[in-house]
């Protein structure tokens, strides 16, 4: 925090002020056991600039050689059951490798972006849950003055992977997003390493990768190299991340006030840290896709989802785990109804909703300018070029 102008600071102080005066009329709750964490008034400090680096677990420091592999396997849809779809089919580039749709449509899918459907006749369900971005997932995990893993960073919406490199398999083993009926679970990765294996540029192009193994092309190494193309997949320079390095101009007045209405109204309580998120699983009561017959119960069946990142959310709309939110206002005012005992999913009852959320102070005069804050955190500037062609020869980015 060293290189934070005094402006920042004061900043932070009129934060404090503001949220005691919030809380000051709440002493009794405060005084109860068990409501430190929901009572503490958050600053700026709970806040943070991304690194500007990025860290690499120490079995798989980065290569240009890894990344130019990963870079092709991540467009190749050789990596799937039925050679359609690739890991860009449901993280486009140009959706801050995100997807605009509310669940996405993986193996029998065509089309791109809102005209994506199923290719008749289908029998694939749509996806679980919404397409996160793949975009700083370098840093999932990363906590102020904390050190940081990533080997260990926390994956998916129900956390059930740690580290990209074993969030990269999991798709392909995943029927509805890449694997498809014609291969199980248990086998499916062996053929997709049996078809690289096949293909004289992508035996050259792992060997390169990889030149101190003798089977250059395995499950490990496929991990490894998308793993090491992801973490290039950085935006760490948006205008929040100037002004935290300093830059004092780099926010509005605007800008700044959001900025203590997001801490004030509790936002930061699970936003929070370099990637606005606690990286922690949280039961908030979203309403169900209405793409799966099937209620999605989340992680251990608790209706719990881990914190999204709120970074460049202007690309990655529509929200939250199921995608029924289509802009940054609905979710703000699903707090609102959360703190004011409304359950907007049948299946959650009020006794499950996080107290972190219902103990929230959001109301629609804090809305706009919150959003006017979170727009400070988009930052434009990442990779976004796409192959113009694969080893595979398949098209580019599947059917």
């Amino acid at each position: 925090m060293a290189g934070i102008s005094i402006e920042v600071l004061r900043s932070c102080v009129l934060t404090v002020v503001a949220a005691t005066m919030l809380f000051s009329c709440g002493d009794e709750r405060n005084a109860a056991s068990g409501k430190e964490e929901e009572e503490r008034a958050e600053t700026i400090a709970d806040l943070g600039a991304l690194p500007q680096t990025v860290a690499d677990p120490a079995d798989n420091p980065s290569t240009p050689e890894k990344v130019a592999l990963g870079r092709l396997l991540f467009f190749d849809p050789v990596l799937s059951g039925n050679k359609d779809v690739a890991c860009a089919t449901c993280h486009q580039p140009e959706f801050n490798y995100a997807e605009f749709l509310e669940t996405s449509i993986g193996v029998n899918g065509v089309g791109r972006g809102q005209s994506r459907r199923f290719a008749d006749p289908n029998d694939i369900p749509f996806a679980k849950r919404n397409s996160q971005s793949v975009l700083n997932t370098a840093f999932n995990g990363i906590k102020n003055n904390e050190a940081y893993d990533p080997a260990s960073a926390p994956m998916f919406w129900d956390m059930r992977a740690k580290g990209l490199e074993q969030q990269a398999l999991e798709p392909i083993k995943t029927l509805e997003e890449m694997r498809g009926n014609g291969f199980h679970e248990n086998g499916i990765l062996d053929e997709v390493v049996a078809r690289l294996s096949r293909i004289p540029e992508y035996r050259r192009l792992f060997s390169v990768a990889f030149p101190k193994e003798q089977s250059p092309v395995s499950q490990l190494n496929l991990a490894r190299a998308i793993a090491a193309y992801e973490r290039t997949l950085v935006a760490t320079n948006t205008r929040f991340d100037q002004y935290m390095r300093g830059d004092s101009n780099a926010l509005s007045t605007g800008e700044k006030e959001g900025m203590n209405a997001f801490l004030v109204t509790g936002c930061a309580k699970c936003h929070s840290g370099p990637m606005f998120s606690d990286f922690k699983l949280h039961t908030l009561g979203v309403p169900d896709t209405e793409n799966r017959k099937e209620s999605d119960s989340g992680a251990d069946k608790k209706y719990a989802f881990r914190t999204p990142t709120l970074r460049n959310l202007r690309f990655t709309g529509p929200y939250m785990h199921s995608g029924k939110f289509a802009t940054l206002d609905q979710v703000l005012m699903l707090y609102e109804d959360i703190a004011g005992g409304k359950l907007l999913n049948p299946n959650v009852k009020e006794g499950q909703v996080d107290p972190l959320a219902t103990h929230m102070d959001v109301n629609f005069k804090d809305i706009s300018r919150i959003v006017e804050f979170l727009n400070t955190l988009n930052d434009d500037s990442f990779d976004k070029s796409i192959p113009e062609s694969v080893p595979s020869g398949l098209p580019v980015m599947g059917r």
